[in-house]
Parts: structure tokens; C-alpha cells; sequence
């Protein structure tokens, strides 16, 4: 097939979920081209339309609940819409793959990494097990995960969110696809592995003539890597175009928006003065590795390695670090959610050595905000018991009609009607669910708030919202935060003191400004290079 050849058609898709007065039209009239070699980015913020778009190429969306009222999907001349099972299965994950964007969702929590990346090079390759294993181990070490042979027996709990992400990648590629769908492909990477991993698909479509359909979120992503940018809102494409020319000179209001949103200002003003909230002393976490048939001990990985660090009450300090530098660990360790060797201090108390029942009564003033909120909120409870569920707890609001009063303010303080709150999380966008999650924190009016990663999973307009909420929560309560974040964008609107983190130790600290205007450690650098600049990391900078 000749370079530049139109390999995928769309023209005027429309998907519609549902029928008669309820239903809903998630896609309207949508047209674009891809070409071999070609990166067509789908821009918008959440609920626009992108991913249903994108599962309509593959016919993945769950018919006959969702329908085309119009539209043609011609992958290389063939008909998707309606075309047949035999059809489909012999495209979906041989010639066009996906890769989706959680992957924690999307992986088999009950088979092996090996087992899961084996099954596409069986399924469609016809290899043999020892020539799938060789191939396995091939793709793996092309993403970047480190320890590839030791992994294989992992499963998808034992890995973090950016492991996760680059096992789903190998799979993807393994039978190295004509196009390749990435559902925000890089959202729960850390940004030098966000630059390898871009790096690695350009290199892997020059070599293999591979179109690539992008949806993100993160506009200096598609900035970055793509050709031709559509730009989506409420269903519809309102700007496409060459990526240089869209960006230059948007002549949509939404595009200027997008373009405009990016987490902007300074944190609270601290003072040294205050109260000291947080502390720890030397906290190691060591995981043991066990080998035989006795499961004898044989060494240890070093999540966390001897971490000191002080945090006052007003005061955010940012940890950022690549994944599984033991960022998160670190915030479980302080909240006594993850055992720990080591000095802890909460308020001047020692948490270290307290039973259950003597932590529960300081559970209330230490609280968590997690990564993603569509899998922190149960989706079988209402956001009014969400949000209750600590009042209750901790025996807080008197009677039944006192909490859904304080459930009524603390949704009202982070921007929620209170009239919602009978309703589930289904119901909501992603942004709003992070808002509950926060709720659900706050309502308690906690003095310590590990925030672990909690605009990773949003889009960048939603990402300014929530900055911006924390900092007015801070500034109100005098709230001490652990901020783990490997956007740095966000880290330098929010922190005053940042603290980078490589395999379980700190590699540097100091106030935010002097991190982002003068790093000392070439680690420090290279993250902020690819944070700002997408620049390519040579790995000898990366890994010093």
C-alpha cells in the first residue's frame, strides 16, 4: 500500500443510545479520513463523543442499546457498520487495535501478563508458546517496563498505573496493527514515559506504515505527535484541520477554550510559622521477593527507601517522581494504609505501633483523594451515601437529617447542587465525580489530605476547575497537602515545596520554584524537559 494511501473512511457516523424520547445522540454527522502513516488527533473534554467515536470503528459499542442513524465506516475499502462477526474478529486486534485508557479495567486480573499478551500472538499469530514467550518479552522491554522477564508472572494488581498502561501498549502493537486506536494512551504515565512512549509510536509507524487515531485530552500531546487535529463537542466535529494551522490561528470558540484551559496561579502563601501537621522520619516500605518452591525470601524491592520529609498546616508539598518510584506508597505509609519501618507523626502524635481501634478516632483528620473517581465511587450508592459514609463512621452530624446537611454543604462548597445528591456516579462526568470524591474527603474537615493523582484522569479545562477548588479549600481550612503528581504543570500551580522521587528515595528537594527554575540532578531535569518540552529523554539522562 502506497504511503499516504487513505486507509479508514468515517463519513457522517451518528451513534445513538436508546430509544423513542430517552434517547441520546452521543455522535452527530461525524467525517474525518485516516492515512497510512498519518495521526489524526479527536480533541474534547469529556462526554464530546471521542471514545464512542472511536469504538464505532471497531464496532465495540454495546449494540443494540447503542445505533447508527447514519454513517459509513470503511476500513481498506471494507464496510465496519454491520458487517460480520467473522468479519470483525479477524480485523479487531490484527489489523486495527486499541488501546484503552484504563488499563486496570481492561486487563484480566485473574491471568499473568504473560498470558494475556500470549493470547493475542496465539490467537492471531498461530505462534508457538516458546516463540509467543521470546516475542512477549521482546514487546515488553520496546515499552520501556523494566524487568520485563521478572513480570511475566505478574498480574495486573502487582504493577502500577503506568505498567499497567505499557503491558496494554505491547499488546496492541504485538501484531503490529495497520492502525492503531489510543484512548488516552498516555494519561496514566509519568511524563518521561509519556515521552518515551510517544517517541516509541512514531518510531514504530515509520516503520511500519501505521496510521494512528488519537484521543486525548492533552493538547501539547497532540501538539507533539499528530498531523491533523478534529476537534469534538457535544457530539460533533467543530474545527478540523492541519495541527500547526488549528493551533496557530482556532476559529472555534470551544477550540480557543481547550487551548486557553491549563492549570494556572500560584499556591496559598504558607508560613514556616505554622503548625507542624505532618512528619516522618527514615519510612521504608520493602516488599520481599520470594523464590522456590518454599518461597524463601531472596531480596527486597525498595518501594520506599529511607523517606524524611516535614509538612506544615497550610502548606502543599508535590511529590513527583516516574511510576513506581514509590510516590503513592508513600502517601499509604503516612496514612498508615501501607505497614512501614520508620518515624510517623500526625499533630505531634506517633502513629507508628497504634492498633486499629487507637488510629480510627484520627482517621477523620487524615484523608485521601485518589487517582481515577471512576473506580473510587461505588456505583451502587447514592453520592448522599458516598459523602455520608464517613459522617456515619466517625458518628459525626447527630441524626440522619444533620449529616445530609453537611452532605448538602460540603457538595455545595466543591461546586455541586446539592439537589443532585440522591443521584449515582453514572450520572456524573468525570470532573463532577472528582469533585464528590473530594467532598467525601472534606466533609469531615480533615487537617491532612494526601491527593494522589487526582486531575490525572481529567481533562485539561476540568484539570484548571480542580486546581483551582483545592487551593480555595486550603486557603479556607489551612489544609496540609501530599500532592502525588507526575504533571508537573499541575505540581507548579499548587506546590510550595516539591520533592522528587527515583526508585523509593528523594533525588532532590526544595521550593517549587527553585525545581522548576534551577534542578540540581540531571533525573529533575530530564522530567521537567519532558514536561514542558516533550522533548525526546535519552535514556542515560533518565536513568543517572
Amino acid at each position: 500500500m502506497a504511503r499516504g494511501e487513505t486507509i479508514l473512511q468515517v463519513e457522517d457516523l451518528s451513534v445513538r443510545f436508546g430509544e423513542g424520547s430517552g434517547a441520546v445522540d452521543a455522535v452527530r454527522h461525524v467525517s474525518f479520513d485516516l492515512a497510512r502513516s498519518e495521526t489524526l488527533a479527536l480533541v474534547g473534554e469529556s462526554g464530546s463523543g471521542k471514545s464512542v467515536t472511536a469504538l464505532s470503528v471497531l464496532q465495540l459499542l454495546p449494540y443494540p442499546l447503542a445505533s447508527h442513524p447514519s454513517g459509513s465506516i470503511r476500513f481498506r475499502g471494507e464496510e465496519m457498520v454491520g458487517a460480520k462477526p467473522t468479519v470483525l474478529q479477524a480485523i479487531r486486534g490484527n489489523r486495527i487495535a486499541m488501546v484503552f485508557q484504563e488499563p486496570m479495567t481492561s486487563l484480566n486480573p485473574l491471568h499473568s501478563i504473560e498470558q494475556q499478551v500470549n493470547e493475542v500472538l496465539l490467537l492471531h499469530k498461530k505462534m508457538s508458546r516458546t516463540a509467543a514467550r521470546a516475542r512477549t518479552l521482546e514487546l515488553l522491554r520496546l515499552v520501556g517496563l523494566q524487568d520485563a522477564e521478572s513480570r511475566l508472572g505478574a498480574y495486573p494488581h502487582q504493577l502500577s498505573g503506568g505498567q499497567r498502561q505499557r503491558v496494554m501498549i505491547a499488546m496492541a502493537l504485538a501484531n503490529e496493527p495497520d492502525i492503531l486506536i489510543a484512548d488516552e494512551p498516555t494519561t496514566a504515565l509519568d511524563v518521561t514515559i509519556q515521552a518515551q512512549i510517544l517517541k516509541l509510536l512514531k518510531e514504530l509507524q515509520g516503520r511500519l506504515g501505521m496510521a494512528l487515531l488519537l484521543i486525548t485530552h492533552d493538547l501539547n500531546v497532540v501538539r507533539k505527535v499528530a498531523d491533523k487535529v478534529c476537534v469534538m463537542t457535544h457530539g460533533e466535529i467543530v474545527e478540523a484541520g492541519p495541527v500547526a494551522g488549528v493551533f496557530a490561528a482556532p476559529q472555534h470558540p470551544y477550540t480557543r477554550k481547550l487551548l486557553a484551559a491549563e492549570p494556572k496561579g500560584q499556591p496559598p502563601t504558607s508560613h514556616p510559622e505554622a503548625p507542624l501537621v505532618m512528619q516522618a522520619d527514615n519510612v521504608k516500605v520493602w516488599f520481599p521477593i520470594t523464590r522456590g518452591l518454599l518461597r524463601r525470601t531472596v531480596g527486597h524491592i525498595k518501594a520506599v527507601d529511607g523517606i524524611s520529609l516535614a509538612i506544615h498546616a497550610g502548606e502543599t508539598l508535590g511529590v513527583v517522581g516516574e511510576s513506581g518510584s514509590g510516590k503513592s506508597t508513600l502517601g499509604y505509609a503516612l496514612l498508615r494504609l501501607q505497614r512501614s519501618e520508620g518515624g510517623i507523626r500526625f499533630n505531634g502524635s506517633d502513629l507508628q505501633g497504634k492498633s486499629w481501634g487507637e488510629m480510627r478516632p484520627l482517621r477523620r483528620a487524615m484523608q485521601i483523594v485518589f487517582q481515577d473517581p471512576y473506580d473510587s465511587l461505588s456505583p451502587r450508592m447514592s453520592i448522599h451515601d458516598i459523602v455520608a459514609e464517613g459522617l456515619k463512621l466517625h458518628d459525626m452530624g447527630g441524626s440522619d437529617a444533620g449529616r445530609r446537611q453537611m452532605v448538602a454543604a460540603a457538595l455545595e462548597e466543591v461546586g455541586l447542587d446539592p439537589a443532585t445528591m440522591d443521584r449515582y456516579p453514572h450520572e456524573f462526568s468525570g470532573g463532577q465525580r472528582q469533585r464528590v470524591a473530594i467532598a467525601r474527603a472534606m466533609v469531615l474537615k480533615p487537617r491532612f489530605v494526601v491527593l494522589d493523582e487526582p486531575t490525572s484522569a481529567l481533562d485539561m479545562s476540568v484539570q484548571a476547575q480542580i486546581v483551582d477548588l483545592l487551593r480555595d479549600l486550603q486557603r479556607k481550612h489551612d489544609l496540609a497537602y501530599l500532592f502525588i503528581s507526575h504533571d508537573l504543570r499541575v505540581v507548579r500551580a499548587l506546590a510550595d515545596r516539591v520533592m522528587v522521587m527515583k526508585d523509593g528515595r528523594i533525588v532532590e528537594e526544595a521550593p517549587a520554584a527553585q525545581i522548576f527554575s534551577a534542578p540540581r540532578t540531571d533525573y529533575t531535569r530530564a522530567l521537567i524537559a519532558a514536561a514542558f518540552d516533550l522533548e525526546v529523554i535519552h535514556a542515560a539522562a533518565v536513568r543517572t
